[in-house]
């Protein structure tokens, strides 16, 4: 007997679109770029050869269309690794749930997600401008941490690595190490993409070492994130989402990768502020590889 997925579960606005997104199945392509920031979808679809639809709902805007016979559907997402728990579980239940039966399909379906985000750079070979394919995250947020099979889909032996190496105060709860699909990786990030590993933290601002007028709890924590190595790779940015779509994805069982454009060397202590003038150039990228 099939699982039917209760009202309080599995949300379906009156008009048949899922709670959050406002989206219907019907309005979603397989090829889905992610976006933080509302106004960047415009950004993305300025790109393309037709718009078939246009959905807004909060700080989840979605326009879907066609990118030279490619049908692409960009989806922002807002700030942070909550916000990817909205999205990528929604986005999944359009795929793979009979939004009038309430049923799972017998077959499931993938999706393929490529998130364009902006990043700070924590190496000397990651100044502002440079874009970044996040091979692992590590993620601060915890959020994997709620889901079963978590375990399945992490680097466990990478996690236990960054632990001694950190130093790690269990009051912060447990990162995880999720792991990006490498065939996703390889195909987007190209030989003009920096490759390495990411950390996604839960703020913009303590979590990422940045000291205003509250202390952080370890004025240290940069400098060993910067210093970690495994597996001959380095961390190389910080961002706040990377980590919960790599990880959603691969419990949902699709295909997901962040990549991000440096606009501040954490390293260098430099910042681009124009940076939205920029990151065109890996919008287009993106659009021609996925």
């Amino acid at each position: 007997m099939k699982k039917i997925f209760p009202e309080s579960e599995l949300i379906i606005n009156k008009d048949g679109s899922c709670f959050h997104l406002h989206l219907k199945p019907e309005q979603m392509a397989d090829k889905i770029v992610l976006v933080g920031d509302p106004a960047r979808v415009n950004t993305v679809a300025d790109h393309f050869d037709t718009r078939e639809c246009e959905v807004s709902s909060r700080e989840f805007h979605t326009i879907t269309g066609t990118y030279k016979g490619k049908r692409i559907t960009c989806q922002s997402h807002g700030i942070g690794c909550d916000n990817i728990d909205i999205v990528a579980n929604e986005l999944d239940t359009l795929a793979n749930i009979n939004y009038e039966t309430r049923e799972e399909y017998d077959e499931h379906h993938t999706l393929t997600m490529v998130r364009i985000g902006t990043c700070g750079g924590l190496q000397p070979y990651t100044p502002t401008g440079a874009f970044i394919a996040s091979v692992k995250s590590i993620g601060f947020d915890g959020l994997l941490n709620y889901y079963a099979g978590r375990n399945n889909v992490c680097d466990l032996e990478m996690e236990k690595a960054f632990c001694e190496h950190m130093q790690w105060d269990p009051i912060k709860g447990a990162p995880y190490v999720a792991v990006a699909d490498q065939d996703l990786i390889n195909q987007v990030a190209g030989d003009d993409m920096v490759k390495g590993y990411t950390v996604a933290c839960g703020g913009f601002y303590g979590p990422q070492g940045r000291v205003l007028r509250a202390a952080v709890a370890d004025p240290k924590q940069n400098e060993k994130i910067e210093s970690f190595e495994y597996d001959g790779l380095k961390i190389c940015n910080f961002e706040m989402e990377s980590s919960a779509l790599a990880g959603l994805a691969s419990l949902l069982g699709h295909r997901a990768m962040t990549c991000c454009m440096v606009i501040a060397n954490r390293y260098a202590q430099k910042m681009n502020t124009e940076y939205k003038n920029s990151i065109d150039t890996l919008i287009e990228k993106v659009l021609e590889r996925i």
